[in-house]
């Protein structure tokens, strides 16, 4: 019996990877939804319409520790990605009404200079499937996503940065 046990054990485990390997290789087969938001300044914007080069969405919260941490690292980084690679960075915001206004407060205090848009509703939120954040995807010229990454420990800028280099052709 426990043989039994053992086997369906492992055998379901071998299944939720490979359905898990199987859903993160099709997400990475989708391109950017055209979604329309709000940048901080209530100016309208699509998400569709960013790509002249490779383009970091990187979905955040005011209330998200690791979120914070990662976009200030990245920030520190960002002129030199910029420079070397043509990257956009796009931070876009998860804050729902009663907490947005936050987002203008927070982002004006750390001087970040890369885009921030508002998903108050979250509807660019469920279109690319984020569950939790922080959740980072990068996507090509052509709005294809090639790399997706989900939460944040440090170091994880540089596999970024490495990707970035990568479809940037340097």
């Amino acid at each position: 019996m426990k043989k039994v046990s053992l086997i369906i054990a492992f055998g379901l485990l071998f299944f939720v990877g490979f359905s898990q390997d199987k859903e993160e290789n099709s997400a990475m087969a989708k391109k950017i939804p055209s979604v329309q938001l709000k940048d901080m300044n209530g100016k309208a914007v699509n998400t569709a319409d960013v790509f002249k080069g490779p383009v970091v969405f990187s979905f955040w919260a005011t209330w998200c520790s690791p979120c914070k941490k990662e976009l200030n690292t990245i920030h520190e980084l960002y002129a030199d990605w910029q420079e070397e690679t043509g990257v956009t960075l796009v931070a876009v915001s998860i804050d729902d009404e009663k907490t947005k206004s936050a987002v203008k407060v927070y982002v004006n205090g750390k001087a970040w200079d890369f885009e921030v848009w508002m998903d108050t509703n979250g509807d660019f939120k469920r279109a690319m499937g984020v569950n939790n954040v922080p959740h980072t995807f990068l996507a090509d010229k052509d709005g294809n996503i090639v790399y997706s990454h989900n939460n944040y420990a440090p170091g994880d800028e540089e596999k970024l940065y490495q990707e970035i280099k990568k479809i940037a052709g340097k």
